[in-house]
């Protein structure tokens, strides 16, 4: 298909947006964004399976994380958007690429919305047992969006602080990690390298089980490059955040893992039961461990569930300004796409509704069809860089302000990794069932998408 010729609505769909985040809100989002509730809960399922070779799962796709990251800072810094990848696949393929990238991601976000909602709730609810939980999702509700509904630079603010809580709180970890291992922590000992003598305790197996689960914890990257469109410099900030993600990535992934196998056998219960970092900082006499951290994932909640409407907006917003969706959902008041934040929110609310009515059926099913969504938007971002990359160098060469190392070489690579995680996928029967969920929404999508487009056409 011959690369479209929509240039003004992918370029101009933020003009109508404000511009109110600085420099330092882009910064702290981006190091933020890495640090999510799946770090510090999820990654407990992955060394249970991998055992010490999650560090090299995290390490694997973290690699192809940062490739993603490269390609999309790229496009981002050459086009900036609102619409992020999905303003980009539609210049590169068409506007049902657009359409398709576009609707499904907002399907995710608002979906984790209300999956983090949930997580908030239960983790206060064990605080205050007296107290609903449902009356806490609603509370969280309102208050982000309400955060959102206002200026963008109180989104920017909410990002900022939670954003330094996590960053402080991993690093604090990972500096007593690091002084128990080497000794010198008072009142620990050293375990040396006795949590280290089996590399693949589950075989080949536990490693894919652990790439699986490592792959979806990097979900949340992508909110810089959807931001940057509403910076008082959105190249500047693009280029910045893409060219620091690597060691991000390495610290606080890799890092943080290497120091938990180190510190705990794989094997113990309570990395699975309390959380791997609950579980690494008990194993250092840390007095109040598990409440420390239900804070720390609490702020990741709290964190998520504020980028997440702000991204499902945005995107929202930009799909409708380039004639993919309702106009109604576009209206801007005061820089801010209030509409498209209020139907993020209550699509995200209504996924919590779900959740307690039809928790077996219906829920679960929307929870399969969002499991690979973030692969899907991968693949976009890699065949729409292959494609803009040429153009760029043949036409506006000024506008690369971000490369995408040994262009097309490591695009290729992306792509061949992007497959064997989709084969390791439908290898596996616990994402199987995602794996075909997800695509059967895609397929609906582009069809959507391309009937629409065609229509487009004819008119």
């Amino acid at each position: 298909m011959p690369l479209t010729t929509v240039e003004t609505p992918t370029e101009t769909d933020g003009a109508s947006l404000s511009h109110g985040l600085k420099q330092r809100h882009l910064s702290m989002i981006a190091l933020g964004g890495v640090i999510g509730a799946g770090l510090f809960v999820g990654s407990g399922a992955g060394i249970a399976a991998a055992g010490p070779s999650i560090v090299i799962a995290y390490a694997l796709s973290g690699l192809l994380v940062m490739l993603v990251m490269r390609m999309l800072g790229e496009m981002s810094a050459a086009y900036p958007s609102s619409g992020s990848f999905s303003s980009h696949a539609e210049r590169a393929i068409g506007p049902w690429a657009g359409f398709t990238a576009g609707w499904a991601f907002w399907v995710l976000l608002c979906t984790a919305v209300g999956l983090e909602g949930i997580g908030a709730a239960q983790i206060v609810h064990g605080w205050l047992p007296g107290t609903p939980e449902w009356a806490w999702v609603a509370l969280f509700m309102v208050v982000f969006c309400g955060t959102n509904l206002a200026a963008v630079k109180n989104f920017g603010e909410f990002e900022f602080w939670f954003a330094a809580l996590k960053v402080g709180a991993i690093t604090l970890f990972l500096v007593l990690g690091v002084l128990a291992l080497a000794g010198v922590l008072p009142g620990t000992d050293s375990p040396g390298g006795s949590h280290l003598t089996e590399l693949l305790p589950n075989g080949g197996e536990g490693l894919v089980i652990g790439l699986l689960a490592s792959v979806f914890a990097y979900g949340g990257l992508e909110t810089v490059t959807i931001a940057a469109a509403e910076s008082q410099d959105p190249v500047r900030g693009v280029a910045r955040a893409v060219r620091t993600a690597m060691w991000r990535i390495a610290v606080f992934y890799v890092g943080s893992m290497a120091v938990i196998v180190a510190l705990v056998p794989w094997d113990s219960p309570e990395v699975v039961e309390n959380g791997p970092y609950v579980a690494a900082l008990d194993r250092l006499g840390i007095p109040g461990a598990g409440q420390l951290m239900n804070v720390v994932v609490l702020v990741a909640l709290l964190s998520a569930m504020n980028a997440n409407i702000y991204g499902a907006s945005r995107i929202g917003y930009s799909l409708v300004e380039r004639g993919q969706g309702p106009k109604w959902l576009g209206r801007v008041s005061g820089g801010v796409p209030r509409v498209a934040v209020m139907a993020s929110s209550v699509f995200g609310f209504l996924c919590v509704l779900l959740s307690y009515w039809r928790p077996d059926d219906v829920f679960a099913w929307l929870l399969n069809m969002i499991g690979a969504v973030i692969l899907v938007v991968w693949i976009f971002i890699a065949v729409s860089q292959l494609r803009l990359r040429r153009r760029l160098e043949r036409e506006t060469p000024e506008r690369l302000a971000v490369r995408m190392w040994a262009f097309p070489w490591l695009t290729w690579v992306a792509l061949a990794g992007m497959a064997t995680v989709f084969v390791l996928m439908a290898r596996e029967p616990d994402t199987r069932v995602q794996l075909y969920s997800t695509g059967a929404m895609t397929l609906v999508l582009a069809a959507a998408g391309y009937a629409w487009q065609r229509a487009r056409e004819r008119r």
